[in-house]
C-alpha cells in the first residue's frame, strides 16, 4: 500500500491490522487524503486471513482524534462540489469502518473531539485512558450534523444523552463518557497498549465466523424494523456448517485450545 499517506501509518501484527493516525501537529485530525485512504487500507485488511481484528488508534499517545482538520476547509469546501466530495468521502470511509466483516477497536487516548467522535462510534469496541477527552463542539461553531452522524451516537448512548453532548458542546471526561455509554472501558494510561493487546489476542484466537454472525446480527436487529431475518439466519447457519464449529468441539472434548480458520 505504498500509494497511501504517511498519516496513516499502517501495520499488521499478531493477527491485529493496525491503522494509526499520524498528524500530530493538529492532535490528529483527519485530513481528506486520510478519509480517503482508510477504505483501502480496509479492503486489504478484510482480504488478508491473517488479520482478525482491527485497531485504530492515534500517533503520539496525545490525541485520539482532533475531528477534522479545518485547515483544508478553504481548499475542500470551497464551492458546493468540493463540499459534496468531501462529505461523500468521509462517509464512505465512517461508512467501511462501521461495516467492516473484522471487529474494529478505537484505541483512545487524550483528545477525541468532534469527527474524532464519528471516528471512534464506526467502531465496534472503543476503550480508552483515563485521561482521554470527548466533545462534539458543533454548537459552539454553528455546525449541523446529517441524521447518520447523529444516528451512531443515539445508537450507543441513547437521545437523551445524544442531545445533552450536542446541546452542550462541553468537554467530558472519560468516567462520564462510561457513564454514557459512549466507550466500552477505561483502564490507567501505563497500561492502554497492554489491556488493548490482551484484547485483540482474546478476539484473534476466537472464531472468526462467529464474531462475523454476532456482528452482522446485532447491527440487523437495530435497525427499523428488525432487520434483514434471511440474512442473519444465514450467518448463523454459515458457523454451524463451518469446520471451525467441528474443530471447536473437538478441541472442547480434547481439553486443548481450537485452531480456528475462519471456514
Amino acid at each position: 500500500m505504498s500509494d497511501i499517506t504517511d498519516q496513516l501509518v499502517i501495520s499488521k501484527e499478531n493477527g491485529v491490522g493496525l491503522i494509526k493516525l499520524d498528524n500530530q501537529a493538529k492532535r490528529n485530525a483527519m485530513t481528506f487524503d486520510m478519509w480517503r485512504d482508510i477504505p483501502v487500507v480496509l479492503d486489504d485488511f478484510e482480504s488478508d486471513d491473517n488479520v482478525r481484528v482491527i485497531v485504530i488508534s492515534g500517533q503520539g499517545g496525545k490525541a485520539f482524534c482532533a475531528g477534522a482538520d479545518i485547515s483544508q476547509f478553504e481548499k475542500n469546501r470551497s464551492s458546493e462540489d468540493a463540499v459534496e466530495l468531501y462529505n461523500d468521502t468521509v462517509k464512505n470511509a465512517s461508512d467501511r469502518i462501521a461495516t467492516s466483516t473484522k471487529p474494529t477497536i478505537a484505541k483512545i487516548e487524550g483528545f477525541c473531539i468532534g469527527g474524532g467522535v464519528g471516528l471512534a462510534l464506526c467502531c465496534d469496541i472503543r476503550i480508552a485512558n483515563d485521561v482521554s477527552t470527548y466533545a462534539v463542539p458543533a454548537a459552539k461553531l454553528g455546525l449541523g450534523y446529517r441524521d447518520d452522524g447523529l444516528k451512531r451516537l443515539i445508537d450507543v448512548v441513547g437521545p437523551s444523552f445524544a442531545k445533552e453532548i450536542f446541546y452542550t458542546a462541553r468537554q467530558f471526561n472519560p468516567t462520564e463518557a462510561l457513564q454514557m455509554g459512549l466507550i466500552n472501558r477505561v483502564v490507567p494510561r501505563t497500561i492502554l497498549d497492554a489491556y488493548v493487546d490482551d484484547y485483540t489476542k482474546t478476539i484473534a484466537g476466537n472464531a472468526p465466523l462467529t464474531i462475523y454472525a454476532a456482528k452482522v446480527v446485532v447491527d440487523e436487529v437495530i435497525k427499523p424494523g428488525g432487520g434483514d431475518s434471511a440474512r442473519m439466519a444465514q450467518v448463523v447457519d454459515d458457523c454451524f456448517n463451518s469446520a471451525d464449529y467441528q474443530e471447536g468441539r473437538k478441541a472442547f472434548m480434547e481439553k486443548r485450545k481450537p485452531q480456528f480458520q475462519g471456514k
